[in-house]
């Protein structure tokens, strides 16, 4: 099944060149990344001169031959971070927490030497130091409960002489302890914390952090599941029913968000204060996210869950997601107010290799549609 363009809204002539353009930038690299012959397929959106741009290749479910739509649901994985980091900065902004603040703080079982050293901040930012087998490969067999998970925090020994706060090494186990520590302050479950403080405020519907069920399907209205993709293999072999959450975590909050590129699209607006998508308290806690706090090396720097990427070219700051049946990219050019979401049905294809090399500075270059005064 081949693309579909639509625009977020009626057009005037010059925004109808722009999007033109924008097609003809974005139409060869989303068939590179999703080819008619494969499983799947994708919605992209793209935010640019206040105006979103919206395409879709592909099928949500081979069997059914439903198209993928921009109101299609995907499992959004490690973009889920954005979401958590940004209920910390708000945190921060209301003076409810500090970066600074030890993570035993939160969650006072942790007394191990290493563990009691580390900072909120420093697990938003992955320099924490911490590298538990269920961030890379070889995967673990098991899954961890809670108290398995804090046990092994608390044993927890670098292995190369790391220290918190001295190094990036990106941890999913980070991020679950993060979210542990903020259900631990507000005393709120972390799924309900995220959709009560970031989608609903910015008027995003269908966003949404559902529990696992016991076969490792999402549990969500029949409304939604509806709308949720089937996902596939890299060589297009279905995995999971749709709605399939995966974890090496067996306790409440540890499986992954679900959203629309419609949805995110208002978030790619909120990030880059578009006026008539930003809450005022969300817009400054977005903002602070994307703050660098840690320079990896020259071409590379890391923000709150955000990566800044200084390549040839716009400052580009994006946070990829993948899983073995499902990729995820946002990507932002501030400077320019760009923005781009990809999602797919389809695991590893890497979209951000595309959008940071060629798709987003591509965009960029495009020249901005004038302001009416």
């Amino acid at each position: 099944m081949g693309l579909s363009m639509s625009a977020a809204m009626s057009s005037s002539g010059a925004s109808a060149a722009v999007d033109g353009k924008v097609a003809g930038i974005i139409d060869p690299a989303i068939a590179a990344l999703a080819p008619a012959n494969e499983a799947g397929g994708l919605a992209a959106a793209v935010r640019i001169d206040g105006r979103t741009v919206f395409f879709n290749r592909g099928v949500a479910d081979e069997r059914t031959e439903q198209p993928i739509t921009s109101d299609s649901l995907f499992n959004i994985a490690s973009v889920r971070k954005l979401f958590e980091a940004t209920l910390v900065a708000e945190a921060v902004l209301r003076g409810e927490l500090s970066l600074d603040d030890p993570v035993n703080k939160y969650v006072s079982e942790l007394q191990g030497a290493y563990i009691r050293r580390v900072t909120i901040g420093e697990l938003a930012t992955h320099t924490s130091g911490l590298l538990l087998p269920t961030d890379h490969p070889p995967w673990p067999d098991e899954t961890y409960s809670l108290a398995q998970f804090l046990h092994i925090l608390n044993v927890w020994t670098p292995p190369n002489g790391e220290q918190p706060g001295k190094q990036r090494i990106y941890t999913h186990a980070g991020y679950v302890l993060l979210q542990l520590a903020l259900e631990r302050r507000y005393g709120s479950p972390i799924g309900a914390l995220i959709e009560s403080r970031i989608p609903k405020p910015l008027g995003m519907t269908s966003t949404l952090v559902p529990e696992r069920g016991p076969d490792n399907r999402a549990i969500m209205d029949p409304q939604f599941m509806r709308r949720t993709v089937q996902g596939y293999s890299a060589d297009g072999m279905p995995i999971g029913p749709p709605g399939n959450q995966q974890s090496y975590f067996d306790f409440p909050g540890t499986g992954q968000m679900f959203s629309s590129a419609r949805d995110l699209a208002i978030l790619v607006g909120a990030c880059l204060g578009d006026q008539n998508t930003v809450d005022p308290q969300i817009g400054k806690a977005l903002q602070f996210t994307q703050h660098e706090f840690f320079r990896v090396d020259a071409q590379y720097g890391q923000a709150m869950a955000w990566e800044v990427n200084d390549l040839a070219g716009p400052t580009i700051i994006d946070k990829p997601g993948g899983l073995n049946n499902a990729s995820a990219y946002v990507g932002l050019v501030p400077e320019r107010k760009l923005g781009l979401v990809i999602l797919s049905n389809r695991g590893d294809i890497h979209p951000y290799d595309a959008a940071r090399t060629a798709i987003l500075p591509a965009l960029a270059k495009l020249p901005a549609e004038p302001t009416n005064p």
